[in-house]
Order: C-alpha cells, then sequence, then structure tokens
C-alpha cells in the first residue's frame, strides 16, 4: 500500500453520528458537539441541538471546565524546560506566603499535596471570582484535609496556586502566558478565557420536567487555571494531537509523554483510573486513554486520547449534568479504532549504524535467565525476557554511555557497558545486576563469585 485516505467510511462516520445523537437524547441536554482525531487529522465532527437548524459545529465555544488545568500544567511544565523551577521545588521557594506550606510543585499537579478539593464557601464555580481576592480567601483557614504525597485528593485551589506559581515566574498574567506559549503556537484561536461568539449558553435541565433553567456564568478570577477556559471541538482536537504527539513550540514529544505518567498511589480497588501530571488516566475496553474531564455549571467537557490506536475524542455539551460525556467520547475512539484499524507506518532501518552498539544486541544471561538486547531508534536499548516472566525495559541513551530505564522495575535504573582493560564488553551492568554472554560466565566479575569446579552433573 503506497497511500490511504484519512477520511473515516461513511459507516464510521454514520456509527459517530449516531451514538452523538444518541447521547444528546438520552441526556437531555440543549446540545452536544463532537470530533474525532485519527492520526493527527479531524476525522469526522458532528452536533444535535434541540433547536432545529441551530446544530453547534466544531467552531461553537463551549465551556471546558477542568480541562483547564492541563493547559496550567503545560505552563508549569515549560518552566521546568526552561530551567526556571525544578518540579520538586517546594512551592513556598517562587511563590513565598502561598499558603500551602511546604508541599512540592509536583505534588500540585498530581492531586497529592492533600489540599481541600473546594474554596471556603460560596460555591466559587456559581459565585464572581473577585469574592476570592488572594490565594488565603481561596485555601481558607484549613487547606489541608491529608497528609502530603500519601494519596489522591483532587483539589481545584491546588490549581489556583500553580497558576499563581506561573505568574510569579513569568512575571506576567497567567491569561497572557496561555496565549503567547500554548494558544498562538498551537493556532488555538478559538480558545479564550471569556466566551466568544459562537458560544453556547449554559443551562441546567430539570431532573423530572423537559424545561431548562439558565445557569450564571461568572469571571472565575484566581481560580481560572483551574476552570475558566472557552474552547471548541476543533482547537481540542488540536489540543489532543499535542498532547499525543508533542510540539517543540511549546513541549517536546519525550515531556507530553511524561505528563501520563502516574503521580501518586491510586485510591484501594480503583486500579482502572489514575492521575499524572494535569492528566487524568483510564483503562477500558482494554485500551488506556488519557485527557481530562470538565464541569462548570452548564457545561460538561471531555476529551481522551488513544495513543496505541492513534484516536482521539472531544465531546462538549451545555448542561450542568445529563448524559455521561466521558463514556461518550471513549466510545468514539473505539468506534474508529475497531472499525477502522490503525494501518502502522512501513518498517525502515535505520539510517545509521554504530557499530559498537550493535555489538551489544542478541542474547544476554541474567544467571541463568535469558534475555534479548535489541538496538532501537535513537540509539536506546531494549532488554526482555526470552522465556517466561521477567523484568524488561526500554532504556534511553545518555551522552556518558549509559542508558536510563524508561518503565517497569527498572525506570530510572542505569544501565552501563564494563569493558576488560583491553576495551572488550565484559558484562552489563543494571542496577548491580550482571549481564553475560555465558550463564555465570567465570570471567565476569560474578555477585558472589562462581563456584571454581564449574558446571556438573549429578554424581550418583
Amino acid at each position: 500500500m503506497t497511500s490511504r485516505s484519512e477520511e473515516l467510511l461513511p459507516a464510521t462516520c454514520r456509527a459517530l453520528l449516531h451514538r452523538t445523537a444518541t447521547a444528546q437524547v438520552e441526556g437531555r441536554t440543549p446540545s452536544l458537539v463532537a470530533g474525532v482525531l485519527r492520526q493527527g487529522r479531524i476525522g469526522w465532527s458532528g452536533g444535535r441541538s434541540c433547536v432545529d437548524g441551530h446544530e453547534p459545529d466544531s467552531d461553537t465555544q463551549y465551556r471546558i471546565g477542568s480541562i483547564t488545568k492541563t493547559f496550567t500544567a503545560v505552563l508549569v511544565l515549560r518552566l521546568r524546560e526552561e530551567g526556571l523551577i525544578d518540579l520538586d521545588d517546594q512551592v513556598e521557594k517562587h511563590l513565598p506566603d502561598s499558603g500551602v506550606g511546604g508541599v512540592s510543585i509536583r505534588q500540585l499537579l498530581g492531586h497529592g499535596a492533600g489540599i481541600t478539593a473546594e474554596t471556603p464557601s460560596p460555591w466559587w464555580e456559581r459565585t464572581p471570582g473577585d469574592s476570592r481576592p488572594d490565594l488565603a480567601a481561596v485555601l481558607g483557614e484549613r487547606p489541608f484535609r491529608h497528609p502530603a504525597g500519601v494519596r489522591h485528593h483532587y483539589s481545584n485551589p491546588g490549581y489556583t496556586v500553580l497558576g499563581s506559581l506561573v505568574e510569579a515566574v513569568r512575571g506576567v498574567s497567567w491569561e497572557e502566558a496561555l496565549r503567547k506559549e500554548i494558544l498562538e503556537p498551537l493556532g488555538m484561536g478559538r480558545t479564550s478565557v471569556r466566551p466568544e461568539a459562537p458560544h453556547a449558553g449554559g443551562w441546567a435541565v430539570h431532573p423530572w420536567a423537559d424545561v431548562m433553567l439558565p445557569e450564571p456564568s461568572h469571571d472565575l478570577g484566581l481560580m481560572a487555571p483551574a476552570g475558566q477556559l472557552w474552547s471548541t471541538v476543533g482547537d481540542l482536537l488540536v489540543f489532543a494531537g499535542f498532547l499525543a504527539r508533542g510540539d517543540e513550540r511549546v513541549l517536546s514529544a519525550a515531556v507530553v509523554r511524561e505528563m501520563r505518567v502516574p503521580s501518586v498511589p491510586v485510591e484501594s480497588g480503583d486500579w482502572a483510573n489514575t492521575y499524572g501530571t494535569g492528566l487524568q488516566i483510564v483503562h477500558r475496553d482494554g485500551r488506556t486513554l488519557f485527557g481530562h474531564a470538565g464541569s462548570l455549571p452548564g457545561f460538561l467537557a471531555c476529551l481522551w486520547v488513544c495513543a496505541e490506536d492513534d484516536v482521539a475524542a472531544v465531546v462538549l455539551t451545555n448542561a450542568t449534568s445529563g448524559p455521561p460525556i466521558t463514556e461518550v467520547a471513549q466510545d468514539l475512539v473505539r468506534i474508529v479504532a475497531e472499525a477502522e484499524p490503525r494501518i502502522p507506518e512501513p518498517w525502515r532501518p535505520l539510517t545509521e549504524v554504530d557499530q559498537e552498539l550493535l555489538a551489544l544486541t542478541g542474547l544476554w544471561y541474567w544467571g541463568t535467565q535469558r534475555y534479548g538486547v535489541r538496538l532501537l531508534a535513537d540509539r536506546d536499548l531494549e532488554l526482555a525476557p526470552l522465556l517466561g516472566t521477567g523484568r524488561g525495559a526500554t532504556f534511553r541513551a545518555e551522552r556518558d554511555g549509559s542508558w536510563t530505564g524508561l518503565s517497569g522495575y527498572h525506570a530510572g535504573e542505569s544501565l552501563r557497558i564494563v569493558r576488560n582493560p583491553d576495551g572488550s564488553v565484559a558484562h552489563l551492568d543494571l542496577g548491580s545486576f550482571v549481564f553475560t554472554r555465558e550463564p555465570y560466565d567465570p570471567a565476569a566479575d560474578i555477585p558472589g563469585g562462581v563456584d571454581a569446579d564449574g558446571w556438573r552433573g549429578l554424581s550418583l
């Protein structure tokens, strides 16, 4: 095959429209709009409305609530990439008198700081932001509910603190940093802090009757970094593509992958959901998806990406409650992935060959267990057991000639080549584990040594 169409098949589009239309009817919502990104391109979008001839499209703004937090997390990571902060810095180092003591920036990003979930009364989502003029008013008299670092406790005020951190380090408003550092580089011209026409109005739908009530829409003030933004399906699919692949103008692919790494222990018994750095992570239908959901009075929003299938979906609606939009978006991903499986890129050989690295490939032994080493792109190595279970991992090449583990048991551990005096390879050292070309090679530095009499059979 030399070419392929990026457009979805008519049957797939009908299935997507059916799921979207069903969600609008069963969820009893004034309007609902959705879209799908496949292999970096918008493959489909569609909307339904209770008013004939006024269906929303991919350019209609809705409020996206806590998806805003993912944007704030990206701004914080940009500070880290520029060397202006370290994620393990205490917040007080950059934001004195913040009111959160010695918690780290990393703990705030992953909702692991133990900070209260909400502000003191009145409910911040339905009241003007100027009623909370400073962080003390946002956090209240008792901001901590748990010790820092021991559990996931979702915190809206925690992301307000992160927004104030961005402002303190950058010296500009959170809104200006957002516009210059994310929205403009990615071309997200329909994402804004305040609504810009065409946009939907927010409604509450009566639970027992087909009647509606308009919801208030306030500027959230200091709470803006936790949930202020308005956006469209079109813009959010662009953002989904960035979260899947990265963009050197904002964050590299390696850094956006880092955002998907779980940050704190999951709740007991809940192994299907966790949280990374500004991203929710879920396991559904045998797939791992990352993204974020959001809500504010009158609006529900969600964005989910499946990197393995290279499919993303966005769903937006203008009702306080009703349609299970996270489930709907995940269904849209599933429909595309199952109806039109991803066609992989062709296999291609490396453009350059490092003979010394090539010599490391092949069979190695940890004790008596057999492992294979493969040379990957960018000088990375893959170490994997050949039979049964074992601790395999991919290792990233470092400038000093070592490799750092990227996953599983060996994540963060160092793999080193140990050489003989003549320069030949003696063995591999992985965090004190010795890998040799022969099982328990007596010529290598085997921990505990090797019996001088060597291998033997059973003496009768």
